[in-house]
């Protein structure tokens, strides 16, 4: 009943007294802290306190209990959320949004059930309660329950007209709180017990985490290769670890995976959420970047910070971390826990990203070849036309890993890598050297001279299309497959059954006795590997030895003997002047356009130009390096770049022609342009922009090579875009893109001239990317999964793009404070003594001595039997002539056994850095002697006034032959020198050096602009 009398003795009326004095004191308190004392009449919860307050204290002195307007109490749960907050007793977001909603959804039911239970028992006032009906309060709330939820049983219904008209408005009210507000807390209740609960590891079930930037493009590009193997070899789950509820797009794509993801919604700087996903049990904690943040910096510092709690929470983890910028390495090796011998590992985007796109610039073309190793399409596309048949069957090939057969025991590596080709139709490039000495050599070698022989367990690195081919490295017997050439049959033997051991790949920590080897060598306390003297064929070719040679004098080194280097540099003496532009007739030089400004992100230019200062290059052979960009901008990154040769620094901007030409960029033999940091307002459409404009501009411009004052660039230019007797009357700037979007690639596809060739928006899939003109470091989010099944694919790749090193020597270097000039050849296999990629032409090179050589198997064979030279693939010109009408070239991996050879192919080679690749021709020295004579005379006077020239050889130096990226020389080795190297091969020794320290002094007068005391290696401070 709505209203009765009561008397003293009920216990309930003290109770609710007590109450309501609170609330009145309350009620007092508020209105003595209001600033507006009318507007505080007004609100909700006063208006509350008067009609719920006075009836009180009324019906306790009349002894007449009414509930009247009382049911508006129940508007004070709106208060609920604050006082728990208040008291601490909630905290997330969720479930403060959680607690809001419920008091809203039960503050309106509970007003509108006391609302109708008035009406309803008090009947219309105009009839004086004649059609009034005793309903209780609690059925009250199932008629206003029923009624949000648009059911109506019509089991209670209101009779009274207010009751009925109440209902109606109700009604349309409980649709938007219905529709809007239930939905909503059922979603925060289910998310919450679906991304807040633990991960159970079970003991034996392998799982990883992955943690950082987890997006949509980020999770999809993991995935897709991280899960590309087949589904019955996938035996590890991933467990995100994600800052953010999912997205409906991501939650999508987790559940097309479900069977290997699992979300957990957390972060990684709490040690509360990494017990939760278990991270002290997972085989690794992967962190992802976003290479498109507009904050690189503050990208890394956040991945850092990760790491660091990570390692507080437990110190055994396995961390493989994606970083942006090179010089935010170097906090990673500080912390106290970082283990690189239990498999830590760092991922350099800058460093690997600029370290591709640099050996681009030394040979064209390659930046593709070794993008397509590590790049895996799941997309049919069908060729038209015969060369796309060929670099979409190339784009087929990988960088594989597999233990070497006992049987290759004590062989050389040509021999082993002759005899993989042949029999088993597989391309061995290089192998895990470990030394048999206890702080011998360890590490990766690429083509490693004949000296060098194969131990037992040996991992090779192979190019081939699937792990099931390289399989037969491992299952070679030299008993039952000795006659066997069809290399599907060469399986597992059984007199090898019960003697070999299936030796899984070994454990990281193998990297510890591989760095220790490594620091005695340093330290010159190197045991040299086992050296095997075999006679070797000498063609009429020139090969340099640097044990007494002059050459090396010159050449300066830094401490671990990786990269040219020279004293520090001021800015202003590299800094060109339009004044004086006519004393820098670059010739033959790198071009990179570099777009920033004072306040832009640093790329990091140094990664840039390490590569092409690797020191498996002589002094002679380093090409002039020439930014264009603005000078606020490389005055931040010469800090990094001072300790380098021939770099020159041109204030301006790669949009004007003017700026372009006065770099010289019509003689030069790269252009680089260098896509620009992210802006924190772009569009990740438009990040492109400057890039695709600059491509345009440089594009246009046509250079004729007939009227071209250095015939040196001109025949060289057409030694790799022409055929090897072809003359072209006019040519374009050779020119390398960066793209950070790939789905910018069908901009420059339009530049690209080539009508009717590959229409694939993909960028891996292009024209462009087929023939070497644009780079994308998109794909470098694969290595993730690459450094995690198999580390040793990373740092083969490491070594091939930056110029040798790799982040265990950098932590080496940065360990033991080896600063100094130090010793280029102290071992055979230490130093600069190690391979270089190169493009040679088949005539006017040492491979016009194989014969025959019409297939890719004859040359690779004979080449390596020759020479030591390793060919792993072709730069061939496309063959449609009337829809290439500037002859461009496309690249071919690992051609076939018995892919067909044309007199125009260039090839990919791995050439010994004692071996020169030109033939001494006399006829080809004096046909072109006066030209060179003449030019040389009249370089060296216009550069006679600065300090820093390009390099210009005279002619009793250098002679140019059309091969790139060597620059020949008339001048041979002398006798003794020839006999000192013949020695060493016979002798079965490896005669130590002196180190260049030692000699610092008695050569200082020579070369004492050249010497500092600062090494350039130490680079990892951060600005």
């Amino acid at each position: 009943p709505v209203g009765s009398c009561s008397s003293y003795e009920d216990k309930t009326i003290p109770v609710d007294l007590v109450f309501n004095a609170f609330f009145s004191f309350y009620f007092g308190l508020r209105f003595m802290a209001a600033d507006d004392k009318i507007k505080f009449w007004l609100e909700m919860n006063s208006i509350v306190d008067i009609f719920t307050i006075p009836p009180t204290f009324i019906s306790y002195y009349l002894k007449s209990n009414w509930l009247g307007l009382r049911f508006l109490r129940a508007l004070r749960l709106l208060e609920l959320p604050r006082i728990l907050q208040i008291l601490r007793a909630i905290k997330t977001s969720n479930s403060v949004k959680f607690s809001k909603l419920l008091s809203i959804v039960l503050s309106t039911w509970f007003t509108a059930a006391g609302f109708i239970h008035l009406v309803e028992n008090s009947g219309d006032p105009w009839l004086k309660g004649r059609n009034s009906q005793n309903i209780s309060y609690f059925e009250s709330v199932y008629l206003v329950m029923a009624t949000t939820s648009t059911v109506g049983f019509g089991d209670v219904v209101a009779k009274t007209s207010l009751g009925r008209t109440f209902i109606i408005f109700f009604t349309l009210g409980s649709l938007i709180l219905f529709a809007n507000y239930i939905p909503e807390m059922v979603e925060l209740f289910v998310n919450k017990r679906k991304y807040t609960s633990s991960y159970e590891a079970l003991k034996g079930k392998k799982f990883i985490v992955v943690c950082g930037n987890i997006t949509v493009d980020s999770v999809t590009a993991f995935l897709r290769n991280f899960l590309r193997r087949k589904s019955g070899e996938i035996n590890t789950e991933i467990v995100f670890l994600g800052e953010s509820p999912p997205s409906l797009e991501l939650e999508t794509i987790f559940k097309c995976y479900l069977a290997y993801t699992t979300f957990i919604s957390g972060s990684a700087m709490k040690w509360e959420d990494l017990r939760r996903v278990a991270v002290e049990s997972a085989e690794a904690c992967l962190i992802i970047a976003n290479p498109l943040c507009s904050d690189s910096h503050a990208e890394d510092i956040s991945n850092i910070m990760r790491v660091l709690s990570i390692k507080n929470y437990d110190s055994t983890t396995r961390i493989i971390i994606q970083i942006l910028q090179s010089h935010n390495k170097v906090y990673l090796p500080k912390i106290p826990s970082w283990d690189w011998d239990a498999g830590d590992n760092i991922i350099c985007f800058a460093e690997l990203k600029l370290g591709f796109i640099a050996q681009g610039c030394l040979v064209p073309g390659l930046c593709t070849f070794l993008t397509s190793l590590f790049v895996e399409q799941n997309r049919k596309v069908t060729p038209k036309q015969t060369w796309q048949k060929h670099f979409l069957n190339s784009m087929k090939n990988n960088i594989l890993t597999q233990r070497l057969s006992d049987d290759f025991t004590g062989m050389s590596f040509p021999e082993v890598a002759r005899l993989c080709f042949l029999k088993m139709h597989l391309l061995l490039i290089a192998i895990e050297y470990k030394s048999l000495f206890t702080d011998g050599f360890c590490g990766l070698i690429l083509n490693p001279p004949a000296q060098v022989r194969i131990h037992k367990n040996t991992l090779g690195f192979f190019i081939a299309e699937t792990p099931k081919e390289v399989k037969r490295a491992l299952f070679y017997c030299s008993v039952c497959h000795d006659d066997v050439f069809i290399p599907e049959l060469i399986t597992n033997c059984g007199c090898k059954s019960r003697s070999r051991q299936h030796v899984t790949v070994p454990s990281v920590k193998i990297v510890k006795k591989c760095m220790k080897g490594l620091s005695s060598r340093m330290a010159g306390q190197d045991s040299p590997p086992r050296v095997h003297a075999s006679p070797s064929r000498v063609s009429d070719f020139t090969t340099r030895t640097f044990l007494h040679d002059v050459e090396q004098d010159s050449d300066q080194l830094d401490s671990s003997g990786m990269f040219h280097w020279c004293k520090p540099i001021s800015l202003d003496k590299v800094t060109l002047k339009r004044s004086r532009k006519l004393k820098h007739k670059f010739r033959n030089h790198i071009v990179a356009c570099v777009f920033g400004d004072a306040q832009s992100a640093l790329i990091g230019l140094r990664n840039f130009v390490m590569p092409l200062r690797a020191s498996n290059y002589t002094r002679k052979e380093l090409k002039d390096i020439v930014f264009i960009g603005s000078l606020d901008y490389l005055q931040r990154e010469w800090r990094f770049l001072r300790n380098f040769p021939q770099i020159y620094i041109l204030p301006g901007c790669a949009l004007y022609s003017g700026d372009l030409h006065a770099a010289n960029v019509e003689q030069c033999s790269m252009c680089v342009v260098l896509s620009p940091p992210s802006k924190p307002s772009s569009s990740q459409t438009l990040v492109d922009t400057e890039a695709i404009l600059a491509t345009l501009t440089i594009g246009s411009l046509q250079i004729d090579s007939s009227s071209d004052s250095s015939p040196s660039v001109s025949e060289e230019t057409a030694s790799y875009t022409n055929g090897h007797n072809e003359k072209p009357n006019c040519r374009k700037v050779p020119i390398l893109i960066e793209l950070k979007n790939p789905s910018n690639i069908h901009f420059i596809e339009q530049l690209g001239g080539l009508e009717g060739s590959l229409q694939e928006t993909n960028l891996h899939l292009s024209t462009a990317f087929s023939t070497g003109t644009v780079f994308s470091g998109s794909f470098l989010d694969s290595l993730l999964a690459t450094a995690f099944y198999n580390y040793r694919v990373l740092e083969l790749l490491q070594m091939l793009v930056t110029g040798g090193v790799s982040s265990q020597l950098e932590q080496h270097l940065d360990k033991d404070k080896v600063y100094g000039v130090a010793d280029s050849c102290t071992t055979l296999l230490s130093g600069r003594n190690r391979c270089k990629m190169g493009l040679l032409s088949l005539h006017q090179t040492i491979l016009s001595d194989v014969n025959p050589r019409n297939t890719f198997g004859q040359l690779f064979c004979g080449s390596l039997d020759l020479f030591g030279i390793l060919c792993v693939g072709l730069y061939r010109i496309i063959d449609e002539e009337e829809l290439n009408p500037e002859n461009k070239r496309f690249v071919i991996t690992r051609p076939a056994n018995e892919f067909k050879l044309l007199p125009s192919d260039l090839v990919f080679c791995a050439i010994p850095f004692s071996t020169a690749c030109y033939k001494r021709n006399e006829e080809f020295s004096s046909q072109k002697s006066y030209e060179i004579i003449s030019e040389a005379s009249q370089t060296t006077e216009t550069h006679s006034d600065t300090n820093f020239p390009p390099t210009i050889y005279s002619v009793d130096e250098t002679l140019y032959s059309p091969v790139y990226p060597y620059q020949s020389r008339t001048n041979s080795v002398s006798s003794a020198k020839q006999t000192a190297w013949n020695q060493i091969r016979t002798n079965s020794s490896i005669t130590s050096q002196k180190p260049l320290g030692d000699n610092a002094k008695e050569n200082g007068k020579k070369i004492s602009d050249e010497i500092s005391d600062e090494d350039p290696f130490a680079y990892s401070e951060p600005l």
